[in-house]
């Protein structure tokens, strides 16, 4: 088996969601190389329909997965895009009935009568299916389909693009045990470990920059969502809180860039309620960004994607000595934590629940925490074991399918429990645990097998179907 870099399972991405939008851009993306490959000039194409599947279907208005779709058919990036731009773009196809194909081509396309979704079909290969198809001038047809598997990553019944940088390195990591029989091995940490590693990718300084980079990134997110007030886009009418947190917390101050912002936050009350607060308050202003499409870091999923960020900033702001070393160990070793489950279970809410997003993200969260600590390889993962087996069987009932209630308060429970595991794991043996990390991974598994279609990611069970659509969350 090939390994899998840290940074495909932490990376720069947009909101909503990995598998709903990252997933089907990128889709849009990969077909329309399809079509040069093919030789099909995009300047021959009459028509083009988008067929969404399954849980793609369900919940693609409110996870944006239509707007995902004609981005990346329209050719922009979600990476570089400019996202406050991107209700303008949508606004004009819609108006117009034109879409600029790959940004070159214009074509006619009309919203409601190119995308269908399909509610009562979901393909065969996974639950999270789309077919992108195009009539030429000349009568020709052709199409394709395309998965989201979870974590931005596409697949084909041939291909995934989870492949496409997978490579065997020199100390292969596919079980959690095989962690602390390398580290043990070799006298290393967690972290040293996936250095070397990772080094099959690219050079140390490579992996050290690109680690800092999202560093950069996560603190970026997480100062714009709390100094952004309002109410999110989508129907519910959920208020953002993060703002108002901060400012409660910090007394009115106000701050113009985010060092500043950091430094005020080290300097005020570290008194538990107001710690636990300040956490609560990071995820929160990720994820709320997260529902505004905004630019933030897939870790592992961006339903999950405020609850690395908010541990990794209350490491930064309330534990000692953390510097730019200890990030980059908590960066990489949130990271291969993260590979171990998606090779052995699934990172995707629509295979797995809610179990496989909040509670990977908090596992990996508590295992970065446990080595930025300085905890043994043994603590490392017996934090990860802590934090997901208390998130087993957790369902994704999304309301109105949009990733907002119940999803942005889970980010500061998953935090919270990661913040409380790892410190468990280190005031404990790991040699008297009974439990193992792969022992969980091996439950989840078969907990996401046997869980009821309608509690992952459909909007068909749970709170989606207890709680009236536009009603404001209290």
């Amino acid at each position: 088996m090939k390994s899998i870099s840290v940074f495909e399972m932490i990376k720069i991405g947009i909101g909503p969601s990995s598998s709903h939008t990252m997933g089907p851009w990128k889709a849009a993306e990969m077909f329309l190389n399809l079509l040069k490959d093919k030789k099909i000039q995009l300047e021959d194409v009459l028509k083009v329909n988008v067929f969404l599947y399954g849980s793609l279907a369900k919940t693609g208005i409110g996870h944006g997965t239509d707007i995902a779709v004609l981005m990346g058919l329209s050719g922009y990036d979600y990476i570089t895009v400019d996202t406050e731009k991107i209700p303008s773009i949508i606004a004009e196809i819609k108006v117009t009935n034109k879409l600029k194909l790959a940004g070159q081509v214009e074509i006619d396309f009309e919203y409601k009568k190119n995308i269908f979704f399909e509610y009562s079909t979901t393909l065969d290969f996974h639950p999270n299916g789309m077919m992108f198809q195009v009539e030429t001038k000349s009568g020709e047809k052709f199409e394709e389909k395309y998965y989201s598997v979870g974590g931005g990553f596409v697949a084909t019944e041939e291909i995934n693009t989870i492949t496409e940088n997978a490579i065997v390195t020199p100390y292969p990591c596919h079980k959690a045990k095989s962690i602390t029989d390398y580290c043990k091995k070799l006298n290393l940490s967690v972290s040293e470990l996936i250095y070397v590693n990772e080094e099959a990718w690219r050079s140390r300084a490579e992996i050290r920059s690109e680690a800092l980079n999202i560093w950069h990134e996560i603190k970026q997110c997480m100062f714009r969502g709390v100094y952004k007030s309002g109410i999110l886009p989508g129907g519910l009418n959920v208020k953002r809180r993060a703002a108002e947190i901060n400012d409660r917390l910090l007394k009115g101050q106000k701050f113009d860039n985010v060092d500043d912002w950091i430094s005020a936050i080290k300097s005020s009350d570290k008194s538990f309620t107001s710690i636990t607060k300040w956490v609560s308050c990071f995820a929160l202003a990720v994820n709320e960004e997260n529902a505004s499409f905004g630019r933030i870091v897939t870790a592992p999923t961006n339903g999950a994607a405020g609850v690395i960020p908010a541990v990794l900033m209350y490491a930064n702001c309330f534990t000692e000595n953390f510097d730019d070393d200890m990030v980059v160990r908590f960066i990489l070793t949130a990271g291969e934590i993260g590979t171990i489950f998606k090779k052995n279970a699934t990172i995707s809410a629509a295979m797995g629940g809610c179990q496989a997003e909040i509670g990977v993200s908090s596992a990996m969260a508590a295992a970065a925490l446990t080595e930025s600590l300085k905890g043994s390889p043994g603590q490392v993962l017996m934090g990860a074991e802590i934090a997901m087996e208390h998130h087993l069987g957790m369902t994704c009932d999304p309301i109105g399918g949009l990733v907002q209630i119940p999803c942005i308060e889970r980010n500061s429970m998953g935090a919270m429990k990661a913040i409380t595991a790892s410190s468990i794991a280190l005031e404990s043996d790991p040699e008297s645990a009974r439990v193992s990390l792969d022992d969980v991974i091996k439950s989840m598994w078969e907990t996401a097998k046997d869980m009821n279609t309608k509690y992952k990611e459909t909007s068909e069970g749970g709170l989606a179907t207890n709680i009236t659509v536009g009603l404001a969350e209290c």
